[in-house]
């Protein structure tokens, strides 16, 4: 199920107090936001122009127009810079896929059993995660996106492989004296 925006770059906190923003970019290139024209959120509603872009130490800082002020730049704190997916190449093999892609997607275990359903791709800085929803309900899981735990993604057949070992299993209720 392709979505028709891809996360492309996230805005952080304002820097400084002229309304520049750290900026967390997901493209392989940064200077790859300049060739898709204005990016919008992602509802594809508001527009924003990156009128300059600077590397800091883990993270970008850029300077969007129309922003002119740490109140401005605060305002848009979290919000995620989208293009529109016909706006991107194709990948360039069977094997290379955007995060968007997975949405949506169903997971099987090794021996194809159904597992759940791919909800989201999170990175919060030690590498992707696949939120899966379970097939029968509940919690919602999260696998370390790698070879060993998802050996395998089938955009084409609409699934990913998975091998949630220990990743899967339930957390230890706390002992019954802790409970009040």
């Amino acid at each position: 199920m392709p979505n028709d925006r891809v996360l492309l770059a996230r805005i952080g906190a304002p820097h400084g107090v002229r309304g520049e923003v750290r900026l967390f970019i997901f493209a392989q290139d940064a200077d790859s936001l300049f060739d898709y024209g204005p990016l919008t959120d992602e509802a594809g509603k508001r527009r924003f122009e990156i009128t300059a872009l600077r590397p800091a130490k883990e993270h970008f800082v850029a300077r969007l127009k129309g922003v002119d002020t740490r109140e401005a730049a605060e305002a848009l704190t979290n919000v995620g810079l989208h293009v529109e997916r016909a706006l991107l190449p194709p990948p360039d093999d069977e094997d290379d896929f955007y995060h968007a892609d997975l949405i949506g997607l169903a997971a099987v275990t090794l021996e194809g059993d159904a597992f759940g359903k791919v909800l989201a791709v999170h990175d919060f800085g030690a590498g992707d995660i696949l939120e899966i929803a379970p097939e029968g309900g509940g919690k919602t899981l999260m696998l370390p996106f790698t070879k060993a735990v998802v050996p395998s993604v089938d955009i084409k057949g609409g699934r990913v492989v998975v091998d949630p070992g220990e990743w899967a299993k339930d957390e230890t209720p706390p002992p019954e004296a802790d409970k009040n």
